[in-house]
């Protein structure tokens, strides 16, 4: 391997919130992948331009094998979590024949950075948005970006 080869890096090191339940799929030979979105805020954002709200990234998350089935069994929507991984861009051929491009985590290690019953048991959520709390998600209405409130 020459000099410049030994610089060469392909790493993500993110801290975000779950937007949604992993989901947890089987390819036909049996290996286990989960895929789910990390809100991950943006540190140096311009607040004023979001009516003083954080601006945050949603990052699709790939996880393979038996960390597949770890973040299946154990996250849920608004876990907060630390994924370190590799950017991977891929295409696929869509419906309609055109060509797509996804980029996207593929995960090597993740951590969990709160306990699951902290997600589950919080009595308020918070509009990403927004800012606007609510006693329930669903209650708050026009967003689908909650996430619990801690105190």
């Amino acid at each position: 391997m020459g000099v410049r080869e030994a610089y060469l890096m392909n790493k993500a090191i993110l801290i975000g919130r779950l937007t949604r339940d992993p989901e947890v799929r089987y390819t036909q030979s049996g290996v286990a992948v989960c895929t789910f979105t990390l809100a991950v805020d943006r540190r140096f954002a311009r607040r004023d331009a979001n009516d003083g709200q954080p601006t945050a990234d949603f990052i699709p998350i790939v996880a393979w094998r038996k960390l597949a089935e770890i973040c299946g069994n154990n996250l849920i929507k608004g876990r907060r979590i630390s994924v370190e991984g590799r950017i991977q861009v891929r295409s696929y051929e869509a419906q309609d024949g055109s060509k797509r491009y996804v980029t996207e985590i593929v995960a090597d290690e993740i951590e969990f950075l709160d306990s699951r019953s902290s997600v589950q048991h919080e009595g308020r959520f918070r509009c990403w948005c927004s800012g606007a709390t609510a006693a329930t998600a669903v209650e708050a209405g026009g967003c689908r970006f909650f996430w619990p409130v801690y105190p």
